[in-house]
């Protein structure tokens, strides 16, 4: 298991954490209303909690990933059992309206290898060669965004880069 973890913890938060001598570590090992409980949050907050850490809990797998599996509906890692690596990127590329870098997918390949195999020896970069053997013989679909990542209000940074 990853040794560090991002919750986007509150200083609030935080500062109860520590009132309560509970080590970021440690508040992985409660159940969503303990942690509702010990911050004073909504189920929702301690939901999205749980959730942040079970996602990263697998190798190269960030918070911002995370998030977009949050963003997307998806609360553990359980929620997306027996769905195809394709399908959950197809679905994501659709939620947010525009086409992802390739190393997305990839991440999409390692979350369902980690999902059915648990095998926490990969990372995102190991399912490459897989994406693109699979792309070079089925494509996309052909209601694919247009838009690239990049090129959205989200990325103000690519964006600027681009425009140089």
């Amino acid at each position: 298991m990853k040794k560090n973890i991002e919750l986007g913890l509150t200083a609030v938060e935080k500062q109860q954490l520590r009132e309560r001598k509970i080590s970021l570590k440690a508040l992985r090992d409660y159940a969503p209303d303990e942690i509702a409980s010990l911050l004073n949050a909504s189920a929702d907050r301690a939901r999205e909690l749980v959730a942040l850490a079970e996602f990263q809990s697998i190798p190269s797998l960030g918070i911002g990933f995370a998030k977009e599996l949050i963003d997307q509906g998806y609360f553990s890692l359980d929620q997306m059992k027996g769905k195809s690596a394709v399908e959950l990127f197809d679905a994501y590329e659709k939620h947010c309206g525009c086409w992802a870098d390739p190393c997305v997918e990839d991440s999409y390949r390692l979350l369902v290898h980690y999902i059915e195999h648990r095998d926490d020896t990969k990372h995102w970069w190991d399912f490459t060669k897989e994406r693109k053997a699979y792309r070079a013989e089925f494509g996309f679909l052909p209601d694919r965004p247009v838009t690239a990542w990049y090129e959205t209000e989200k990325y103000p940074k690519a964006k600027a880069h681009l425009k140089g």
